[in-house]
């Protein structure tokens, strides 16, 4: 009897531990399979990294990322009898039109209200979404399919950013411009055109962060220990070595040159010539990035960059650079001009001066083209090839600008034909671009050394700021061939015969050369189309040296004001000036009129 006692407890304690088995097992199986009918308490939320801006010289943010948020709601959701409250709240808060948030809301399951919400207005809407589930605007809804109990109401997440350009058309087309591009869901962009593309591993942001963490009811991420952070690496600012202020005040003379001399375009560069920073690259052909239309097509293209075309007479200074460095002319010896008239081939070429002769250096004053023919023969095919080459034509310069062109120089073995090497000498027969022109003028402005042309200045990243890469720089001429060539231009605008003359400014040194050129057609050389240039350079006794070229393409405006003297010439002077009255250049005083007339005298005696 007592056996058979013994054997029913130990039955009632093998039953008890099977119970407290299965209660535990039930426990298990509500935690694991049933608790997902409640709502879930994680989230995550996402912090997308931004695109770095662009900033100029004098600290104005031209192109800036700004992020872009858009607002969800489940329907499903919003408590029927409360719509019209939400409807009203919402397009309060946002600006939306109310017919079309209810024409959305009237779909079942997750809407989209709005892509584009600033950030400003996102934070309003974060808010307004606490105060929604305050009011119990919101209420669970449970699938029917899965059981699973959600309340999601409204969600305000990042769709992306957008590229903002405050500054509208100035800097244009340096400057270019982006495209948007999906990148794991989310709006981004990349640059296509100019500084934008050319620095764009620079300028992308490196690094999303993702919070993960629980949530309060209005799903909002509580940052408590249990959060997870990932940290947000945007990319870096880029410094630009041009200040908005003197672009802005160059773009809108340009602008007026540009109708005045009824021009197809007008483009202005200046270059420190010790630097090779670029100080300012004005075209008028420009246009707004944030909202390019089919008309802005022709001018996404940087002329100074990706259009090369003959020069003209701007040619000539570099062919006599060579003679001097090759010592074949001497600059006082002189030249027979045959009266302004010469037989070239078939052709008769003609002078504007009708002179029988001239010293080798005026004919560089007086931009004799009958000249530079005469003496062009002493170069070689070799030593005229390898010298253009020198000088960077038939190269890119190195600017940080997309798309450069190259341009093209005659082969070695074209320059074997004397009439190649003759229209060479006076700037035909080749095609270069504005900026080879610009940086070939620097290495005679700065004593024969070459700098590669550069935009953007330095990067910047939260407050540091970091260099870029180191300019080139190479000697092409031999310092005292540089020094007489610079001294051959200065005469250009000092001379009462130079063809520059007009843009002399008293207490500058100024030198340079202009340039007409014919415009090629398919039927040969247009009557009626031509490019007019003028390169050169201006400093001050401060130290204030900057090279300064300008190009008119097409003015229409009557005879005269197709030549370079009339046209380009007076849009440099007005740069000058400019320069002056923004004190980037300081002209020395100058003597009153009296003791200049006076001196004048006494050195018209002594001479």
């Amino acid at each position: 009897m007592n056996e058979r006692h013994s054997q029913d407890k130990v039955y009632v304690i093998y039953g008890f531990i099977i119970l407290g088995v299965i209660l535990f097992l039930s426990v298990i199986f509500y935690r694991v399979f049933l608790d997902r009918h409640l709502p879930k308490l994680q989230s995550s939320d996402f912090d997308s990294a931004l695109r770095g801006s662009i900033i100029t010289k004098d600290g104005f943010s031209i192109a800036n990322s700004q992020k872009l948020y858009k607002a969800m709601v489940d329907t499903r959701n919003i408590d029927p009898n409360k719509k019209e409250l939400f409807i009203r709240l919402y397009t309060l808060y946002s600006g939306d039109d109310p017919k079309k948030i209810r024409k959305i809301l009237n779909k079942k399951g997750i809407v989209t209200l709005s892509y584009e919400i600033d950030a400003k207005g996102a934070a309003y809407l974060k808010e307004l979404a606490r105060k929604l589930y305050r009011k119990k605007v919101f209420v669970p809804y449970e699938d029917p399919k899965t059981g699973i109990v959600t309340t999601q109401g409204m969600s305000i997440v990042e769709s992306g950013e957008k590229r903002i350009y405050m500054a509208e058309d100035t800097l244009t087309p340096t400057i270019g411009y982006i495209k948007k591009i999906e990148k794991d869901g989310i709006t981004k962009v990349e640059g296509v055109k100019g500084i934008e593309q050319v620095y764009d591993n620079l300028l992308s942001s490196t690094q999303d962060a993702i919070i993960k963490g629980p949530r309060d009811l209005s799903n909002t991420i509580i940052l408590s220990g249990d959060a997870d952070l990932s940290k947000r690496i945007d990319g870096y600012n880029v410094v630009l070595n041009t200040p908005l202020k003197l672009q802005k005040i160059l773009e809108k003379m340009a602008n007026e040159r540009m109708q005045d001399l009824i021009a197809k375009e007008v483009v202005i560069g200046i270059m420190d010539s010790k630097t090779g920073k670029i100080l300012s690259l004005v075209s008028t052909s420009r246009y707004n990035p944030s909202n390019i239309t089919r008309r802005d097509y022709q001018a996404l293209n940087s002329t100074a960059s990706e259009y090369a075309y003959e020069v003209g007479s701007v040619m000539k200074p570099f062919i006599f650079s060579l003679l001097l460095k090759e010592n074949k002319v001497n600059p006082l010896e002189i030249i027979n001009i045959y009266g302004g008239k010469y037989k070239l081939g078939k052709r008769i070429i003609t002078d504007s001066h009708k002179n029988d002769f001239l010293s080798a250096e005026d004919v560089i004053v007086e931009s004799s083209n009958i000249g530079m023919i005469q003496i062009v023969d002493r170069l070689n095919e070799t030593d005229l090839y390898n010298g253009l080459l020198d000088f960077g034509f038939s190269k890119k310069t190195g600017i940080d600008l997309s798309y450069e062109q190259v341009g093209l120089i005659p082969y070695m073995s074209e320059l074997r034909n004397k009439t190649y090497k003759a229209t060479l000498s006076y700037g035909y027969g080749l095609q270069v671009t504005f900026m080879q022109l610009l940086t070939a003028y620097n290495a005679i402005n700065n004593n024969g050394v070459m700098i590669t042309p550069q935009i953007a200045s330095h990067l910047e990243k939260y407050g540091k700021a970091y260099s870029i890469k180191e300019q080139e720089k190479r000697v092409v001429l031999p310092i005292e061939t540089a020094k007489t060539m610079k001294r051959i231009l200065i005469k250009v605008v000092e001379s009462d015969k130079g063809t520059a003359r007009k843009t002399k400014i008293d207490g500058l040194s100024i030198g340079g050369k202009t340039g007409t050129a014919h415009i090629a057609t398919s039927g040969g050389y247009s009557d009626k189309l031509y490019n007019a240039s003028f390169f050169g350079f201006a400093s001050d006794p401060k130290g204030n040296n900057y090279t300064i070229g300008v190009l008119v393409r097409e003015p229409m405006k009557p005879y005269p004001y197709y030549f370079a003297s009339w046209s380009a010439l007076p849009v440099f002077k007005n740069t000058v000036e400019l320069l002056i009255e923004n004190g980037y250049l300081i002209p020395a005083p100058t003597k009153p009129k009296a003791v200049q007339n006076k001196q004048e005298d006494e050195r018209v005696i002594l001479d």
